[in-house]
């Protein structure tokens, strides 16, 4: 059986998405225009070869109006997975034994190319997280070519792929093991003790941290055209 894909890693910046995207961009990421999700969210993106980095907030001064990330914490707060059948995928975890959410619909206009279109998504959520700590979701691109369009990969910095993805947690193997079963994935160790779950397009490492009682997302990083491996900069620090 083939594990899923990664598909994008988002940092909530809250109502400071505005006014922080251009420190990524001092960074030598190019971004995406400024979207808003038919659900009130707003996002930019850091579109790379086979996955993106979402940033993923609300207008500045405004309530939020998505629910489901009203609470959360500004940082890298979400781990989405690639579906290639949602409806699928829905019934996979609920065979799984996960509280899981029918299949949403998510869209955000954007303009391409002078032109008006829409990008669309069949989203797969939890009522309970999987994994206590952040979120994970699932999603199926049902029009990839709204996302990854040329332009938007070419990146100052030559950044090309999300290598790498760092959680800690006090409870790693279990944490490890609920990442596997969610991606369809296997486990194992390195030499340092640390869990690997090893996707098609990224490596997610789990390392022990007896303080962290919850699980979270530590850090990415993110590789240039040569291979390099550099640590994403949140701008949150």
């Amino acid at each position: 059986m083939t594990s899923l894909a990664f598909d994008h890693l988002v940092l909530m910046l809250r109502d400071r998405l505005t006014g922080l995207a251009q420190e990524f961009e001092k960074d030598g990421y190019f971004l995406t225009d400024l979207a808003v999700h038919n659900l009130g969210s707003i996002n930019r993106l850091i579109t790379l070869d086979n996955s993106y980095i979402e940033l993923l907030g609300w207008p500045e001064g405004a309530p939020p109006a998505r629910k489901e990330i009203a609470n959360s914490p500004a940082g890298l707060e979400a781990l989405v997975f690639r579906s290639t059948d949602a409806r699928r995928t829905y019934e996979y975890l609920k065979e799984c034994g996960f509280d899981v959410n029918p299949v949403q619909r998510l869209e955000r206009p954007i303009e391409l190319a002078g032109n008006q279109v829409v990008a669309r998504f069949d989203t797969v959520r939890f009522s309970t997280q999987p994994i206590a700590g952040f979120r994970v979701y699932f999603c199926q691109h049902l029009t990839p070519e709204y996302v990854w369009v040329d332009r938007y990969m070419k990146h100052p910095n030559g950044a090309r792929t999300l290598s790498d993805i760092l959680l800690v947690s006090n409870q790693p193997q279990s944490v490890a093991q609920s990442l596997a079963v969610l991606t369809q994935a296997n486990v194992r160790t390195d030499s340092n003790g640390e869990y690997e779950v090893t996707l098609p397009n990224t490596r997610i490492r789990v390392r022990h941290e007896a303080s962290a009682a919850e699980a979270r997302i530590e850090a990415a990083w993110v590789a240039d055209e040569h291979g390099q491996s550099h640590r994403f900069d949140t701008r949150l620090d």
